[in-house]
């Protein structure tokens, strides 16, 4: 399902509320909501007017649906364009928003813009690690309703926070180009290296009929399925339904889902676990297409009743990883946000 945003905030939100009846587990988490308030204040207050206008977006304005994990043109502040005391504040805010993994991959796929710069014959897509954008979508507060995003190449991360404690946190894609460092100061690194060895080790567990149900697709696709949708919903069912797993099978899925999970701050993730684990687990689909050994072209995906994990391996020799999450009726907070809108109006 793909809906027009830009037909308007009104009317899309009208749509939403009369069309979902369901939503999402809430997660409440006011104190990273005060944090992330707190070192965005602190990121803004060292900008200047202009630099402000730039960052500065009006909560309901169409450009916060609008992501992308592409080099292109992108609205907001980039690095490039910053101090380096705006930078210093701009990274800080970014460790206010993630745990201390998911800001190490978040860098590290901004600093393997340089590896591609050096690799790369011609620097077509102008390849730079600075290239990261930041914008802001209403007025960061402890208590209010705002969201950001840091987005480049391979990187687009999307927070939204209502009522300073309800926390949305898709879309988020996360890739690596190389995904294995070979060379230079970065040699040896694999960004995603757990997102691709473990769902390799569960499809190794699963025993030959279990096997042959989970590969539902001989060829890798050429991308993520869903690309850069500003909604999806359901993809047909695919691959192995967790409900035929070993209890070995499934703590390895609950591992890879737990990956997937960890670059948030520790209290969503924890929160955002439990409610995956307290639901049907068994209702999961594991799908794999492609090989299954090191350097053959592979794609999986993980999809539940609320959400879709999407990770791809094909590109450059299978040295280029794409990975997405996202939330059916949560991405962007438009699930909290139809909540918030109902009780307001009630």
């Amino acid at each position: 399902m793909h809906l027009n945003i830009m037909t308007g905030w009104p009317a899309f939100l009208a749509a939403l509320m009369l069309t979902m009846t369901s939503y999402a587990h809430e997660i409440t988490a006011p104190a990273d909501a005060a944090r992330m308030a707190q070192a965005a204040g602190i990121f803004l207050n060292s900008l200047s007017v202009e630099q402000r206008n730039t960052v500065m977006f009006p909560f309901e304005d169409e450009d916060r649906f609008d992501w992308h994990y592409v080099p292109r043109r992108r609205p907001g502040l980039a690095l490039k364009d910053m101090s380096s005391k705006q930078k210093e504040l701009a990274f800080q805010f970014i460790k206010a928003g993630l745990s201390q993994n998911g800001y190490w991959k978040s860098i590290t796929i901004m600093k393997l813009e340089s590896v591609l710069r050096e690799i790369e014959t011609f620097n077509w897509f102008g390849r730079d690690q600075e290239k990261y954008h930041f914008s802001f979508f209403g007025t960061p507060s402890a208590t209010g309703t705002w969201g950001w995003r840091v987005e480049g190449h391979h990187l687009s991360l999307n927070i939204t926070i209502v009522n300073g404690r309800l926390f949305a946190t898709t879309p988020r894609f996360l890739g690596a180009n190389p995904a294995h460092v070979t060379a230079g100061e970065l040699g040896g690194v694999r960004v995603l290296a757990v997102e691709e060895d473990l769902a390799r080790e569960l499809m190794k567990a699963l025993d030959p009929r279990q096997r042959q149900k989970a590969v539902f697709r001989k060829q890798a696709y050429s991308d993520i399925v869903t690309g850069a949708e500003e909604m999806v919903s359901s993809l047909d069912p695919a691959g192995i339904s967790a409900a035929e797993f070993t209890g070995q099978q499934m703590e390895l899925l609950a591992k890879l889902i737990d990956e997937y999970v960890s670059p948030l701050p520790s209290e969503i993730a924890r929160q955002r676990t439990d409610a995956i684990r307290s639901s049907n687990m068994e209702r999961i689909y594991f799908g794999w297409a492609g090989g299954l050994e090191p350097g053959q072209p592979h794609y999986y995906r993980i999809q539940g009743d609320t959400f879709l994990i999407e990770y791809d391996n094909v590109q450059n020799g299978a040295n280029h990883i794409h990975t997405v999450w996202r939330d059916f009726d949560g991405d962007f907070g438009l699930d909290l946000l139809r909540e918030h809108y109902r009780a307001a109006h009630e």
